[in-house]
C-alpha cells in the first residue's frame, strides 16, 4: 500500500485558477559565462501555427563561435545600454542561477525591459522570424489566446541555431497528483506532484509514507505526526482475489489549549469573525509542548514567532506556563558568549540550533517584558533579566562610530523575506525598540545603572538614525549604501518611537503614495506594519489592511493562516517550492490579538 499523506497546499487554488486553463511553459537554455552573439550571425525562430501573436524581446547579443556565445552585450530590450558590455557580476549571477525553470527565468527578467519597451520583433502571420544570435524573451501578446485550454507561454530562448517554439496547450494530467478545491469559492487548483519537488530544503519534509502490509485485514496506525487538509491513499498492488476496503479512518488532534475556552469575537462583519476564527485555529494548532512555528515541517521553537504567539495567547488562551517554559528554554541554552539562539529543536531532546539572528536575540527582552506585564510573574523577570541585558550588549557591538548599525557585517537579521531587502535601518529600529523594553525591565527591578545605560543607548541610536538616514526630500528613512527606501525601515523606527506620532503618520502616508519596490511578504512583517498604523492613530486603515492581507488568504480558502503570503504572487515560496510551504504558521496568528487589543475593548 502506498500511503501518501500530503498537506493540501492551499496556493494551488489560485496557482492556475481556471476560468481558462492557463499554464506557463518555460524553455531555458543553460546560461554559460560566455553569453553573446554576433549581429551578423542570423538564425530563425519558428512559431507554432496556433493563431497566437508573439512578442520577441532581445536581451543579450554578442559574438558567436561554433555555437558558443561570448563578449556579451546588451540587446535592444536589455536593462543596460544597447551594445555596451554586460558586467561580469551579472553574467556570473545568470550562470549560477539554479532551481526551477521559473526561477531561472526570474533571474533573466531582472535584466529585461518588457513592460515599458516595445518588442524587438513580432511574430504574427509570418511564423518564421530571422534574428541575430543571442538571448531572447518571447511571450504571447496579451489577449491573443483564444481557446480556454490555450497556454499563456513565456520562453527564454538561446539562439545559436534555428529554434522551433513548441508551447503546451493542453490540460495537466491528474494522475498521481495533489488537487485542491476551494471550499468557499468552489474553484479548483492546478495539479502538483511531490515527485516534481525541486526546492532547496529537504524533500524529507514532504509528508509521504510507503507501507507494506502482509496480512489483511489489519489496523494501521501511521507512524508520524502529520499536518494536512486532505489525505490520499493509493494501493500499489493487491491480491487478485480480494478488493481493498478502507474504513474507520480517524485523526487525533492535540494542543496544549482548548478552543472552547475562548469566546469568539462578536461582530456584524463576517470577515472580522473569520479573521478571529482562523487566527485562533492557527495559534491553537501551534501550541504544543512549546509554541511551534508550525505543525507541518520542523516544529521548532523560534524566538521571533514566540513573541507574536505569546501576544495572541495573552488575549485569548492565557496559557502563561507555556510562555514561561519557552523563555527558560531559550535562556538555558545559549552560545558561549551568552547569545540566545533563533530557534530550538524539541525532539528527540531540546537542542539549540546553530541559527543566530540578531533581531530575534534582541526580542528576548521584549518577550520577557510582555510576559511580565501579562502575568505579573516578578520572579521570572528577575531570574531572566540578565539574559535580556546580555542580548542588548551583544547587539550593541554591531554599531559603528556614528552609532549606526553596521550594514550587514557580523550578523544576520531576519526582518522579512523580501528579496533584496536592505535591513540596516530596520535593525537599528529593532535595537531602539528592544533597548526601551529592556530599560523598562531594569526600572521595574530597581536596576538604575542599567536603566540609565539603556536609555542613553536608545537616545544615541535615535539621534544617529535621524541625523544620517532620514532623507529630507521624501521624509523617509533610507537603508544601506544604495539608500534603499523600504517599508521595514519606517515601520520599525515608528514602533521604536524614533519619530513622533505626527512624523510616523506622514511616513506611512508617504509609503502608501510611493509604494516602494521593497514591500512586505511575510505575515510577520505585515503584523508590524499594522501595529505601526495603529500606533499612529490610523485605526480604519489598519482594519482595512487586515481585511486585505489576512482576508486575502481567507479568500484563497485558508482555514489557518500561512507562513508567507504575497497578494501579488500567492504562489511565492522562500524555499523554491510551495510544496514545502507551511499553511498553518504561528507568526500569522496575530489578527485575533490586534482585534481584541485595539478594536474590541
Amino acid at each position: 500500500m502506498n500511503q501518501n499523506v500530503r498537506e493540501s497546499s492551499v496556493w494551488y487554488k489560485w496557482g492556475c485558477r481556471m476560468m481558462a486553463w492557463i499554464s506557463m511553459v518555460i524553455c531555458i537554455g543553460i546560461m554559460m559565462m560566455g553569453i553573446t552573439a554576433l549581429a551578423g550571425t542570423m538564425h530563425t525562430i519558428t512559431a507554432p501555427d496556433n493563431g497566437h501573436e508573439y512578442e520577441v524581446y532581445q536581451i543579450f547579443t554578442g559574438d558567436e563561435t561554433e555555437g558558443i556565445l561570448s563578449n556579451v552585450k546588451w540587446g535592444e530590450n536589455g536593462s543596460g545600454e544597447c551594445g555596451a558590455g554586460v558586467p561580469d557580476s551579472i553574467l556570473k549571477e545568470i550562470e549560477e542561477a539554479s532551481g526551477t525553470d521559473a526561477e531561472k527565468l526570474a533571474v533573466i527578467k531582472k535584466y529585461a525591459r518588457i513592460k515599458k519597451e516595445e518588442a524587438f520583433k513580432m511574430i504574427s502571420e509570418e511564423r518564421v522570424l530571422s534574428v541575430p544570435s543571442g538571448y531572447y524573451l518571447m511571450k504571447d501578446k496579451d489577449g491573443s489566446q483564444a481557446g480556454k485550454n490555450d497556454a499563456y507561454t513565456t520562453w527564454l530562448v538561446k539562439v545559436v541555431g534555428d529554434v522551433k517554439m513548441a508551447p503546451k496547450a493542453d490540460k495537466p494530467s491528474s494522475e498521481k497528483k495533489v488537487k485542491d478545491r476551494n471550499d468557499t469559492l468552489g474553484e479548483e487548483s492546478g495539479w502538483q506532484d511531490s515527485a516534481d519537488y525541486d526546492g532547496w530544503i529537504s524533500r524529507g519534509w514532504i509528508q509521504e509514507e510507503f507501507i507494506h502490509i502482509d496480512v489483511l485485514p489489519a489496523e494501521l496506525k501511521l507512524p508520524r505526526r502529520y499536518a494536512f487538509r486532505y489525505m490520499e491513499i493509493e494501493a500499489i498492488d493487491t491480491s487478485l482475489k480480494w478488493q481493498m476496503v478502507v474504513e474507520d479512518v480517524y485523526c487525533t488532534s492535540v494542543s496544549s489549549v482548548r478552543m472552547e475556552d475562548v469566546k469568539p469575537v462578536e461582530s456584524d462583519d463576517e470577515i472580522i469573525r473569520k479573521l478571529d476564527r482562523v487566527s485562533l485555529r492557527t495559534l491553537h494548532n501551534c501550541m504544543q509542548s512549546v509554541f511551534e512555528d508550525g505543525p507541518k515541517r520542523d516544529r521548532r521553537l523560534w524566538l521571533g514567532d514566540l513573541r507574536l504567539q505569546a501576544l495572541a495567547n495573552y488575549e485569548t488562551f492565557h496559557n502563561m506556563d507555556l510562555v514561561k517554559r519557552c523563555l527558560y528554554l531559550f535562556a538555558g541554552q545559549t552560545k558561549d558568549n551568552g547569545q540566545v539562539s533563533a530557534c530550538l529543536f524539541t525532539e528527540p531532546k531540546f537542542i539549540v540550533d546553530d541559527t543566530f539572528l540578531l533581531d530575534y536575540s534582541m526580542f528576548f527582552g521584549a518577550t520577557l517584558l510582555d510576559y511580565y506585564e501579562a502575568s505579573g510573574d516578578r520572579e521570572t523577570l528577575e531570574d531572566l533579566s540578565k539574559c535580556a541585558y546580555r542580548q542588548m550588549e551583544i547587539a550593541g557591538e554591531q554599531f559603528d562610530e556614528k552609532h549606526l548599525m553596521k550594514n550587514g557585517e557580523g550578523f544576520w537579521g531576519f526582518i522579512d523575506w523580501t528579496d533584496g531587502l536592505n535591513k540596516q535601518t530596520a535593525m537599528q529600529g529593532v535595537y531602539i525598540y528592544c533597548a526601551k523594553k529592556v530599560q523598562k525591565i531594569a526600572e521595574i527591578l530597581g536596576d538604575t545603572e542599567k536603566a540609565e545605560e539603556l536609555k542613553k543607548e536608545a537616545e544615541e541610536k535615535t539621534a544617529a538614525v535621524r541625523k544620517y538616514l532620514l532623507d529630507e526630500k521624501t521624509g523617509l528613512f533610507v537603508s544601506g549604501e544604495e539608500k534603499q527606501i523600504n517599508y521595514a525601515s519606517q515601520v520599525w523606527l515608528i514602533l521604536a518611537g524614533a519619530v513622533s506620532i505626527e512624523e510616523g503618520s506622514a511616513m506611512l502616508d508617504k509609503l502608501d503614495e510611493l509604494k516602494p519596490e521593497k514591500g512586505m511578504v511575510s505575515p510577520y512583517m505585515n503584523h508590524h506594519y499594522v501595529e505601526a498604523l495603529l500606533m499612529c492613530g490610523k485605526k480604519d486603515q489598519a482594519m482595512d489592511y487586515m481585511k486585505y492581507y489576512w482576508g486575502g488568504m481567507i479568500n484563497h480558502g485558508a482555514d489557518t493562516f500561512w507562513e508567507l503570503y504575497n497578494p501579488e504572487n500567492p504562489a511565492e515560496s522562500p524555499y523554491g517550492s510551495s510544496i514545502v510551504n507551511s499553511y498553518c504558521h504561528a507568526w500569522s496568528c496575530t489578527p485575533t490579538y490586534l482585534l481584541r487589543k485595539y478594536f474590541l475593548k
